[in-house]
């Protein structure tokens, strides 16, 4: 694994480990050592996934402290654009965000807690895997309107749902982190 950093600080994209052979291909997603040599949490306490359309933007999403959480993110199926805001007021990052494209059988993405994430699918379906450090609670769930975090998203009508759509935007957001 070879760790990326983007313009957001402790966000790296992750070069997977990828094998090619007659028999089809093998990924390595998540390797102990080389996280701990970067530095990562590895101690992951949920994985899921989703399966989504093109065009469907899902998120800005995050958990609250006590409840937030450090996230790996990879494409298994499809590709998405992947979006990530820094709302840690300690962070030299702060309030900005970064775009990144996933790809199936490619890279990964770490998010650090106190960012928010979503994507945009840009295949006709796309599954995402989720890796996160703490185990979900309702009471922490949240997340700031996608439309509202200064990137201009690169579709004429996205598919959302009413409960992202419903996000306070992120000018009016206080960050707990």
């Amino acid at each position: 694994m070879k760790a990326n950093p983007t313009a957001l600080a402790g966000v790296l994209l992750l070069e997977n480990f990828v094998s090619h052979d007659k028999r089809g291909t093998f990924i390595k997603t998540f390797h102990a050592n080389s996280f701990g040599a970067e530095q990562l949490t590895v101690d992951f306490r949920e994985s899921y996934y989703s399966v989504s359309h093109k065009d469907v933007i899902r998120g800005m999403h995050f958990q609250r402290p006590p409840h937030e959480h450090d996230k790996l993110v990879y494409v298994t199926q499809g590709s998405i654009l992947d979006v990530i805001v820094d709302l840690r007021p300690d962070s030299p990052s702060y309030l900005q965000h970064v775009a990144i494209q996933l790809n199936e059988h490619i890279s990964s993405v770490y998010i650090p807690r106190g960012c928010a994430h979503g994507f945009l699918t840009l295949s006709d379906t796309a599954t995402v895997v989720y890796n996160v450090t703490s185990v979900y609670e309702p009471s922490a769930d949240a997340g700031i309107r996608w439309d509202s975090i200064g990137f201009d998203w690169p579709v004429t009508e996205p598919i959302v749902s009413g409960r992202d759509n419903s996000f306070v935007n992120l000018e009016d957001f206080d960050s707990e982190f």
